[in-house]
This record gives C-alpha cells, sequence and structure tokens, in this order.
C-alpha cells in the first residue's frame, strides 16, 4: 500500500496547474445517458472516481474512451444493454447514485445498489429517491437495491422541494427532470457551481433549465437530448487546497485558473487569517501577508458558505496559527477524524460533536500518520510541508481518489515530497 513522505524545507513558489473537478465531472458523465448521441468532457481530471465511473458507465454498456491522456472522455450510450448498476462497481463510491436518474428518464426503468464511499458521517439516498417519487416514479428499495419504475408515459413534471439543500439529490433530480413530461420546479435546490456546470452541459444537449444557481430550479422536460461538447469546470476544492500550501509554507503560489468566486466565502477567512489572495490573469496568487497566520473561527455550510471538502485543511493550517480557532461542522458528521492524527504531529486540538477548538502552536513536527478519508490525506500532506522532520502518510489510496498528480505539483513549488510505493 503506498504511501506518501514530506519534509519541510521552508517557501513553496511558482504556478501549480488546477484540474478539472472531480464532482462536477461525476455529475457530467452519468448525463451521457440521457442521449444515444455522443457527450464528450474536456479538462477531466485523471483520477480514480473518473475510472469507477467509467467502469460503472460500461457496465451498463456504454461506450467511454480516455483520450489526450485522459482529459478527454468520449461517451455514447447509443447501445446500452443494461439498466441495472451492480453492487460491486456501486460500492466503491456514493456518486454512482447519480445514474438512477438518467436511467429512470430515459428508459422508465432502473435498479441501482446502494453506494458506497467515505466513511465521513450518514449521507442517506432518500432525497434522490423523494424526487424520483415527486415526478411519478414508484420506487421499491429491497435486497440492497433501488428499484424505480416510472409511469406509462414517463416521468411527470413535479415539485421536488428538498428539506435542506442537496447537491447530489439536486443533480440526480435535475436529470430526470430534463426528460419528464411538462414542468418540474426543484425548490431548496443546492447552488454550488458544480450544479451550474452540469446546468450548463445539460442545455447544450437540448435541456429547457433556468434558475440553476439559485434555491430555485425550473425545468421545462423535452422529448430528447443530443449530444454536445463540455468543458468540465475548475475543481474549486483542489483550488482552495493549493491556496493554502503557501499559507502553511511562506513563498507566493499562483493557482492557475482560479477564480475568487468558486471561493468567496473561503476567500474571506483566508484574508481575515493573514493571508494575501489577489485574481490575476492567470489565476489566484496566494501569499502569506507577514508573520504568522492568525486564528479564525469557522464554520461549514452549503455553498456559498464555506465547504465542508476544505475543513480538514483549513484545520491542519489553524493548527500552527496564533491564537485559538473554534471549527463547526455542519454538513457531516463524524468529519474530524483527521484531528487524532494532527495531534500526532504536536497539534492542540478538542473535539466535542460536531465542533472542533484549535489552540494553535508554533510549529508541528513530523510524525507517522493515517490518512481516514480524502479531503484528510491532503490535510496530512500540507501540515507535514510545515512541520519539523518528516511526515509519512500512510493509506493515501483515499488522495488518489480526489487529486492527480500531488507529488509532482507539489515539488514543482519547490516542496520535497515522494511517494513510498507498496509498503
Amino acid at each position: 500500500m503506498d504511501s506518501i513522505l514530506v519534509t519541510g524545507n521552508g517557501p513553496l513558489n511558482g504556478d501549480i496547474p488546477i484540474a478539472g473537478a472531480k464532482n462536477a465531472c461525476l455529475t457530467l458523465m452519468p448525463a451521457t445517458l440521457l442521449s444515444e448521441d455522443p457527450l464528450t468532457l474536456t479538462n477531466a481530471p485523471r483520477l480514480s472516481d473518473i475510472k469507477t465511473m467509467t467502469a460503472l458507465l460500461q457496465s451498463l454498456g456504454a461506450e467511454v474512451s480516455s483520450l489526450n491522456a485522459g482529459n478527454v472522455l468520449a461517451m455514447s450510450s447509443h447501445g446500452l444493454t443494461t439498466q441495472r448498476a451492480e453492487y460491486d462497481i456501486v460500492r466503491k463510491m456514493r456518486a454512482s447514485i447519480l445514474v438512477l436518474g438518467p436511467l429512470l428518464a430515459r428508459f422508465g426503468y432502473a435498479e441501482v445498489s446502494l453506494p458506497g464511499g467515505c466513511a465521513i458521517g450518514a449521507r442517506p439516498v432518500d432525497l434522490h429517491l423523494k424526487a424520483m417519487e415527486a415526478m411519478g416514479a414508484e420506487m421499491d428499495l429491497r435486497d440492497g437495491y433501488v428499484h424505480a419504475k416510472a409511469p406509462a408515459g414517463g416521468l411527470k413534471g413535479g415539485i421536488v422541494e428538498f428539506p435542506f439543500a442537496s447537491v447530489g439529490a439536486t443533480e440526480n433530480a435535475l436529470m430526470a427532470a430534463t426528460l419528464a413530461k411538462g414542468t418540474t420546479e426543484i425548490r431548496n435546490a443546492a447552488r454550488e457551481p458544480e450544479i451550474v456546470d452540469l446546468a450548463d452541459c445539460l442545455r447544450k444537449m437540448g435541456a429547457q433549465i433556468e434558475g440553476d444557481g439559485t434555491s430555485t430550479i425550473t425545468i421545462q422536460g423535452v422529448d430528447r437530448l443530443g449530444g454536445a461538447t463540455h468543458r468540465v469546470v475548475t475543481d474549486r476544492i483542489e483550488l482552495g487546497t493549493y491556496m493554502l500550501a503557501p499559507a502553511f509554507c511562506g513563498g507566493e503560489v499562483t493557482c492557475l485558473g482560479g477564480k475568487i468566486s468558486l471561493l468567496e466565502a473561503f476567500c474571506e477567512k483566508l484574508d481575515a487569517a493573514g493571508i494575501s489572495v489577489e485574481e490575476t490573469d492567470k489565476g489566484l496568487k496566494v501569499a502569506r501577508k507577514n508573520g504568522r497566520v492568525q486564528a479564525v473561527d469557522v464554520t461549514t455550510e452549503p455553498f456559498p458558505g464555506f465547504p465542508t471538502d476544505l475543513q480538514a485543511q483549513m484545520m491542519a493550517l489553524l493548527c500552527t496559527a496564533e491564537g485559538t480557532s473554534v471549527l463547526e461542522e455542519k454538513i457531516f458528521e463524524n468529519r474530524f477524524m483527521h484531528a487524532p492524527e494532527l495531534v500526532r504531529m504536536g497539534a492542540q486540538i478538542d473535539v466535542q460533536g460536531g465542533t472542533a477548538t484549535v489552540h494553535g502552536v508554533e510549529r508541528l513536527k513530523g510524525a507517522p500518520v493515517m490518512a481516514t478519508d480524502l479531503r484528510a490525506s491532503v490535510s496530512l500532506i500540507l501540515a507535514g510541508l510545515a512541520a519539523e522532520g518528516e511526515t509519512r502518510v500512510s493509506r493515501v489510496y483515499h488522495l488518489d481518489r480526489g487529486y492527480e498528480h500531488v507529488e509532482e505539483k507539489l515539488s514543482a513549488l519547490g516542496a520535497k515530497i515522494e511517494r513510498i510505493s507498496g509498503e
């Protein structure tokens, strides 16, 4: 099993390319199931999760080709052979549930295994199922599978109202509604950039969608969708992660293609912590303003609030801030599993339920640590970059689900980091 060895060695400087968004691409790929015509995605990230979604689509009979060293995905669903998404693939990744809406909308029937993914708390699929029911579908959960059946004549437009904004459920409902008869209104919809990116792609395919990026999305169903070519939006979580690198280590780093609009709440917290963020023609230029990072309080919220997927990285940074910081996790329970590993590096963190209190120390010390999930893994790497001595991060298979070529990207900035294979 691979591990990452990091040695703290001073400031980082240079440009770092930011990949296409994992969470956007994993949503865009199932959209191919809505049409017989080809769908091509450019700026695709090269990640293990993308390979898992590729395998899932291929298991349904879709054609998926990876071109241009993996940055282009050419897909076609003209000859699907089944509407059953099997457990062996679906269990690996929660995003697999996103084939439910497209299959049900186009074929009137779908069987999808209950999904798996990172162990960061309960993420039930009930909102996905209720969205399909709001469009007239009959849902039956048995033997570990969701059995979904559309009414005669296909899904019907309806009111889909979520008790809270769910990104995945909004995406599933949005795709299903594009082929439903009549008008569908999604209320309390998620507003993330990945939702807007999906809507942009669906519009290129011929969908009629308004209101994406707001809490109410209106979809007028059409009889069929066509093909399209679409560029995947910049990954705002990778962007935020690498923006923190010079905050940990000093120096000046430009994150290529970055925009403040993707991470306004995050950028506000960086400013309060004493970190400069400047938008340029190339991207976002980031540097510490002067001296030690200052403590700030953070509460995770749905977009446009502070992203839960940047909480672990921000906690790691605040471990060496001047003062005491309080982090509240309001999206996922069990998302402080990285805290004990940071404590192994000398951090002072007290976790009580969904709140973590971090008392800043002068400097962390390198230690052997274990990644517990995707974002925790990269937070430990960042901490290691600024720690005294060596930090060895094990179980980095989590890392490969969401970050491509981490060692190469950080090494190019001057970091001392290497992958140790197969131990």
